[in-house]
C-alpha cells in the first residue's frame, strides 16, 4: 500500500511540474468563439474606416495567427506597424505585438521588444495603453522566468500587471491576471493561496461576463486546484461550468485544455478508462490545432495513467515518444525527470540493463554519482584530510621563521611605497585643481555667451510671432469687413428696399406675402450675423470651455455627405482662455481645409493632453495630395495654422499622399 501511495505522489508532482510550462507561456487569450472573432477583425480591415482602427485590427489578427500560421501573422504584423506609425499609442503597442510574434521564434528578440513596449507605453495615460502595458509586463516576466525565477513573475503580476489592468477600467483584464497568479501559486503547491485568486477571478466575472474566456479558464484552473486539494466534488462543479461556456463552440482551441483537466479529474477518481477517453479527445484536437506543448502534456498525463494501471509497456512507449518529440525535453529539468521515470518503468519491466542505462544518463546529466561511489569518495577525502592535518603541523614551524623575515622586509618596502604614492597623489591633486579652475573660467564664459545667444533668439522669435499675429489680425479684419459689406450689408439693404416699397402706398394695406419675404430676409441676416460672431469668438468657448466648443464646431460643420468624428482625452478645463482660442482656431482652420479641399466623407478629430503637452490630430479619408507641394507653396490656411503653432512653441506634421487621405498631427506646449 505504501508503494502505491509513493507512486501516486511521484505521478502527482511530475504532472504538476511539467504542466507548469504551458499555461504560463507567452499569453494569447483568444475568445472561445474564435472564428467569429477573426472574421469580425477581417471585416474591419476591409471596411472604409480610419487607419487607427485598421491598424489595431491588423495587430490583433497578427496575435491570433501567430500560433497557427506564422506567415499570416507576419503579414498582419507588417500592415499593423505601417498603419500605426503616425499614431504614438498604437506605435508603442506594435512593439508588444511584435514581441508576441517572436516569443517562440526568437525569445531574446522578444524580450528586447517587450521591454521597449513597456517603456514606450508608460508615457501614455489612456485606458488602451494601460491594458497593453499590463500584458507587455506580464509577457516580459514570462520570457525571463528561467533567468529571474517565479518570484520575479509574482512580483510583476502584483506590482505591474494587476494595477495597470485595474487602471484600464476593464474588470476582465484584471481578472485574467488574478487567474494567472492563481495558476502560478497552484504550480508551486500553494493551493490555499491559489484558491483565493481563482475565487477573485470568478467573483469579478461570473455575473457581469458569464460567457468570458477568462472565466472559463479560471473554472478550469480552480478545478485543477481542487483536484490537488483532494476535493473532487468542487472540482466537478468547476469543470461543468467551464464546459457550459465551451459547448457552443466545439472547434475552440481551448477544448484540449478542458480535456486535460477532465482527464486529471477522472484520474483522481480512479476512473482510468474515462480519463483515457478524455485525454484522447484532447490529443486529437491538439494535433488539429498544432498545440505542440499541450499535446505532449496530454500524452504525458496518459503515461501517468498507464503507470497507475501497471501497464508499463504502454507507459514506456508514451514516455519515449514524448522524449523523442523534444518539446518538453528541451528543458534540462524535464529531461532529468524523463530519465528517472524511464529507469523506474524499465525496473518494473524487469529490464535492469536498460533501467541502469537511463539511471546512468540521469546521473551524468545531474553531475552526481551513485551511492557507492559517493561512499568511496567520502573515505578518500577523510584519508586526505588526516594527511593534510599532519602536513600542516610540519610546515607551520618552517613558515613561521620565513614570516618574521618577510614581515620586516615588507614593512620597509611598504614605507617607501606609501611615500611615493603620497607624492604622486599630491602632484595629481595640484594639477587637477589648476585644470578645474581653468575649466570653470571657460565654462562661465561659455554660459554667458550661450545666455546672450538665447536672449537674442527669443527676441527674434518674439518679433516673428508678433508680426505673424498682427498679420493674422489684419487679415481677419479684412475678412470681417468683407463679410459685413458683402453678406450682411447686402441683406439689410434688400430688406430696406422692400420695406420702402411696401410702405410707399399709405392708402393700401401691405401684402402679407411680401411681409413674409421681408421677415425671411431678416432671419437670413440674423443667421449671417451669428455666423460672423461665431467666427470672431465662439460663444460656447467663453461659456463652456474648449472641449464643448470643439464638439459644437464639429457638429456645426458636419453635413449629410461628410461625417465628423470627435474624440477627446484628458483636456485641462483650467487652461488659459488665450491658449484655448489658439487651439480652437487651429482645429477650425484644419477642418475648414479638409471640408473645402479633401472631398472626404469621414473626418476624425482627436484632442488629448498629457501634462504641458497638447496633441491635435485631424485626419480625413479624402483624395489627399502630393506633400512635396508644401515645400514650394503653402495656402493661407496652412500658414495660419503654422503661425499659431509657432506662438505656442509647437510643431506640426502633415502625412498625405494622392488618394490616401490626409493626417495633420500637432504638438503644442500649453
Amino acid at each position: 500500500m505504501s508503494r502505491i501511495v509513493s507512486l501516486k505522489k511521484i505521478i502527482f508532482f511530475i504532472g504538476l511540474w511539467l504542466c507548469f510550462s504551458s499555461p504560463l507561456g507567452a499569453q494569447q487569450l483568444l475568445p472561445v468563439n474564435e472564428k467569429t472573432y477573426a472574421d469580425s477583425l477581417s471585416h474591419i480591415i476591409q471596411s472604409k474606416t480610419t487607419d487607427s482602427v485598421r491598424a489595431n485590427a491588423n495587430l490583433l489578427l497578427s496575435d491570433y495567427w501567430r500560433a497557427k500560421d506564422t506567415l499570416k501573422s507576419k503579414s498582419y504584423l507588417t500592415a499593423g506597424k505601417r498603419l500605426s506609425a503616425k499614431y504614438p499609442v498604437l506605435k508603442a503597442a506594435a512593439y508588444f505585438y511584435e514581441g508576441q510574434y517572436y516569443s517562440s521564434l526568437n525569445p531574446e528578440k522578444a524580450k528586447l521588444l517587450l521591454q521597449k513596449a513597456t517603456k514606450a507605453l508608460a508615457v501614455f495615460k489612456v485606458p488602451f495603453s494601460k491594458e497593453i502595458e499590463a500584458a507587455a509586463w506580464y509577457n516580459y516576466a514570462i520570457t525571463v522566468r528561467n533567468e529571474k525565477g517565479d518570484s520575479f513573475l509574482i512580483k510583476t503580476l502584483l506590482e505591474k500587471s494587476i494595477p495597470l489592468a485595474t487602471q484600464s477600467g476593464k474588470p476582465e483584464k484584471t481578472a485574467h491576471y488574478y487567474s494567472q497568479l492563481g495558476m502560478l501559486l497552484m504550480y508551486n503547491a500553494q493551493f490555499d493561496k491559489a484558491e483565493i485568486y481563482f475565487n477573485k477571478t470568478i467573483g469579478l466575472l461570473a455575473t457581469q461576463h458569464p460567457k468570458s474566456t477568462v472565466l472559463m479558464l479560471a473554472y478550469l484552473g480552480a478545478a485543477s486546484n481542487y483536484i490537488y486539494k483532494a476535493n473532487t466534488d468542487e472540482a466537478k462543479i468547476m469543470l461543468d461550468k467551464a464546459k457550459k461556456i465551451l459547448e457552443p463552440y466545439p472547434e475552440s482551441s481551448h477544448y484540449p485544455n478542458y480535456y486535460y483537466t477532465e482527464g486529471l479529474y477522472y484520474t483522481a477518481k480512479t476512473y482510468y478508462n474515462s480519463a483515457l477517453k478524455s485525454l484522447d479527445n484532447g490529443i486529437r484536437l491538439a494535433i488539429n490545432n498544432n498545440q505542440k506543448v499541450l499535446l505532449q502534456m496530454l500524452i504525458f498525463r496518459k503515461y501517468n495513467i498507464y503507470l497507475e494501471q501497471k501497464e508499463f509497456k504502454n507507459a514506456k512507449q508514451l514516455l519515449l515518444s514524448v522524449l523523442k518529440e523534444g518539446t518538453l525535453a528541451a528543458d534540462v529539468n524535464n529531461r532529468k525527470m524523463f530519465y528517472t521515470q524511464l529507469a523506474t518503468v524499465n525496473e518494473h519491466l524487469n529490464d535492469m540493463g536498460e533501467a541502469y542505462l537511463w539511471q546512468k544518463k540521469y546521473s551524468k546529466l545531474s553531475d552526481s554519482l551513485n551511492e557507492s561511489n559517493l561512499k568511496e569518495r567520502i573515505n578518500e577525502m577523510e584519508i586526505r584530510f588526516h594527511n593534510a592535518e599532519n602536513q600542516k603541523k610540519i610546515t607551520a614551524l618552517e613558515t613561521e621563521k620565513k614570516q618574521v623575515a618577510m614581515s620586516a622586509k615588507n614593512h620597509r618596502l611598504f614605507s617607501w611605497l606609501l611615500a611615493a604614492i603620497s607624492l604622486f597623489f599630491l602632484v595629481i591633486a595640484m594639477l587637477s585643481f589648476a585644470f578645474y579652475k581653468n575649466q570653470k573660467r571657460l565654462s562661465r564664459q561659455k554660459e554667458i555667451n550661450h545666455l546672450q545667444q538665447l536672449k537674442e533668439l527669443k527676441q527674434q522669435q518674439l518679433l516673428s510671432n508678433t508680426e505673424a499675429m498682427l498679420e493674422g489680425e489684419e487679415r481677419e479684419r479684412r475678412r470681417l469687413a468683407s463679410d459685413l459689406h458683402d453678406g450682411l450689408g447686402g441683406m439689410l439693404a434688400g430688406v430696406k428696399i422692400k420695406l420702402s416699397g411696401a410702405t410707399a402706398h399709405k392708402d393700401r394695406t401691405p401684402d402679407p406675402d411680401e411681409l413674409n419675404k421681408i421677415t425671411g430676409q431678416l432671419d437670413n441676416a440674423v443667421t449671417e450675423l451669428r455666423r460672423i460672431a461665431r467666427n470672431m469668438m465662439p460663444e460656447t468657448l467663453l461659456r463652456f470651455g474648449l472641449q464643448t466648443a470643439l464638439k459644437d464646431l464639429c457638429e456645426s460643420l458636419q453635413t449629410s455627405s461628410c461625417t465628423i468624428n470627435y474624440e477627446v482625452f484628458n483636456i485641462d478645463s483650467n487652461m488659459p482662455l488665450s491658449t484655448q482660442v489658439i487651439i480652437y482656431r487651429i482645429v477650425q482652420e484644419a477642418l475648414s481645409n479638409a471640408i473645402r479641399h479633401s472631398e472626404a466623407n469621414v473626418i476624425l478629430v482627436q484632442c488629448s493632453q498629457n501634462g504641458n503637452l497638447f496633441f491635435i490630430t485631424v485626419e480625413d479619408n479624402g483624395k489627399g495630395f502630393d506633400s512635396s507641394i508644401l515645400e514650394h507653396k503653402k495656402g493661407i490656411g496652412i500658414t495660419n495654422i503654422e503661425n499659431r503653432i509657432k506662438y505656442l512653441s509647437g510643431k506640426m506634421e502633415i502625412n498625405t499622399a494622392p488618394n490616401e487621405g490626409t493626417a495633420i498631427n500637432v504638438e503644442l506646449y500649453v
